[in-house]
């Protein structure tokens, strides 16, 4: 008797444990294409809790680039990425430079800018943002399953690139996974070489990907203009000019003059 009572015990518990699992998975996937509350009324409860101080900076949504990995699931389904998932390390790579990566567990975006999913095959991604993702894809999906609650989400960002060049000890391309200013990415590329000049010029160029409004015609187009900003390292290690430590956007490339 002793032990069917705690063979009993366990099964309850188990049970217990799986509606809990069921019920918070119910949850999180509200975070997918099923999500209820509308942006206005985020941004009126985040500037309540800051406390009225103003508009706080926020980051551009991100938009999904060539050889991201994706990660989108059909709750209830499982995921429908195609292919290998696995987290392999990829090639050696040398101090300093992160542009080897192994693949990470997810869909990987292709060069040609599309995606392979069960059921649908392949879908073309890139320039969307996440819930503009899960929108769409929650359109396709609908012809296969019965209201599907689509999540999607970056498994790791590959696309959002910048390159450091010149008096460096490692120059390269690096990976943009995080705000990062220019001395932190001349801290990254190993810092300055003992012939280097204090001034460095970042160059931004134009990414197809950002949409601006033509003033003129009232028309989408891409941002091509080419920008050029100039920063003193021996100033800004005196104090000076801190507001020049700009944060570098994708594509910009550091010269280390």
């Amino acid at each position: 008797m002793k032990t069917f009572s705690i063979v009993t015990q366990r099964y309850f518990l188990a049970v217990i444990g799986a509606v809990f699992v069921m019920a918070w998975s119910c949850w999180a996937a509200e975070s997918g294409s099923d999500a209820v509350v509308k942006d206005e009324l985020k941004e009126k409860y985040r500037q309540e809790v800051l406390g009225g101080k103003g508009q706080s900076p926020k980051d551009q949504e991100y938009l999904i680039g060539y050889r991201d990995i994706l990660y989108v699931e059909v709750y209830g389904e499982g995921s429908m990425a195609v292919g290998p998932s696995n987290s392999g390390q990829g090639a050696p790579q040398a101090e300093g430079q992160d542009f080897l990566r192994g693949r990470g567990t997810g869909a990987e975006v292709g060069v040609d800018g599309r995606v392979s999913l069960r059921h649908i095959g392949d879908v073309y991604v890139v320039g969307m943002t996440l819930p503009q993702l899960a929108q769409y894809l929650t359109k396709l999906y609908s012809a296969v399953f019965s209201e599907p609650n689509v999540i999607t989400s970056v498994v790791q960002s590959n696309s959002r690139q910048y390159t450091v060049m010149g008096q460096v000890k490692t120059p390269g391309l690096f990976h943009l996974d995080q705000p990062m200013t220019i001395v932190k990415a001349i801290a990254k590329a190993g810092g300055l070489t003992e012939w280097a000049k204090s001034d460095i010029t970042v160059i931004r160029q134009g990414n197809d990907l950002i949409v601006e409004k033509e003033k003129e015609k009232g028309s989408d187009k891409p941002a091509k203009k080419v920008q050029q900003f100039q920063f003193d390292y021996d100033d800004f290690v005196a104090g000076k000019n801190a507001e020049k430590n700009i944060q570098l956007e994708p594509g910009d490339v550091v010269v280390v003059h």
